[in-house]
């Protein structure tokens, strides 16, 4: 696939499926486990079925660590799991009893957040460079890559059962909705997920397909510029405040896409070559 048309589904999918994201959240502010493990299984379904041939095709990129190593990170994975989990709930029940004026609690953190995103983002940028070896080593297989980065996370939102259990029921309660064309109706928050679900597979098959024709560093960079784009059709779509600060970044983002891509030097060395027809005396 060209990787303009791959661009073009990861802009389309994400863009509408940040919309579908906020009509969810604005319902239910705490319905992130369910959407996220609802666009983790039906991708890891897809992939099942269409990718790994119900299980009879064995992966083009083999498992490379032995069944203790994977046993090991789990334990770990499950002990910082129950850690922050349990950290999470003394926090909460501290915070009961703590004044709503406390700036610098709240700021400190905003300020965690930010680290925790911005830890994020190196680190997909991390795995973006390693998916770029693995294509190297073994070929390009992002449909392989797409299933099984969402199908092993499965088991852990075994963790978040409950949580899930508790907006399904939410979500089953909420007003019906007739869809349009096919007639069929349904509560209107499933819907919102489905759509949500589907759009946001668009948006990451459309991530893979680059990291197989793209170097990790592009990726990162149409991967950042999705959620910058996201977020200010979320802000026009949904009549947020557009202040002068999203103006300057919107600025430094779009200058900053223009210095990468070179886009001056092109200019430059195209208005150098001489035209053709000209002659010269």
């Amino acid at each position: 696939m060209h990787p303009a048309l791959a661009v073009s589904l990861v802009f389309a999918g994400c863009c509408s499926n940040v919309v579908f994201l906020e009509l969810l959240a604005r319902k239910h502010p705490g319905c992130g486990n369910i959407v996220t493990f609802a666009q983790f299984l039906f991708i890891a379904v897809e992939g099942f079925l269409f990718e790994a041939d119900l299980g009879r095709k064995p992966p083009a990129i083999p498992l490379r660590y032995s069944i203790f190593k994977y046993t090991s990170i789990a334990l770990v994975s499950v002990g910082i799991f129950i850690c922050t989990f349990m950290s999470a709930k003394q926090v909460t029940s501290h915070q009961s009893s703590v004044s709503e004026n406390d700036g610098f609690q709240a700021f400190a953190w905003w300020l965690l957040g930010i680290g925790a995103l911005t830890f994020a983002l190196l680190m997909s940028a991390r795995m973006g460079i390693f998916q770029e070896t693995l294509y190297k080593q073994f070929g390009k297989h992002s449909k392989e890559a797409l299933f099984y980065n969402h199908a092993l996370p499965l088991p852990g939102f075994i963790f978040l059962a409950s949580d899930i259990y508790d907006h399904a029921v939410l979500f089953n309660k909420s007003e019906s909705y007739q869809i349009p064309v096919v007639g069929v109706t349904m509560p209107i928050m499933w819907f919102y997920l489905l759509m949500n679900v589907i759009t946001q597979y668009v948006c990451i098959r459309g991530v893979f397909i680059l990291t197989t024709e793209c170097a990790s560093l592009t990726v990162t960079l149409v991967v950042t510029l999705r959620k910058f784009v996201s977020l200010i059709f979320s802000i026009l779509y949904f009549q947020n405040p557009f202040t002068a600060w999203h103006w300057l970044g919107t600025s430094l983002v779009f200058i900053g896409t223009l210095l990468y891509t070179e886009v001056w030097n092109s200019l430059g060395a195209a208005e150098s070559q001489p035209q053709k027809g000209h002659k010269e005396n």
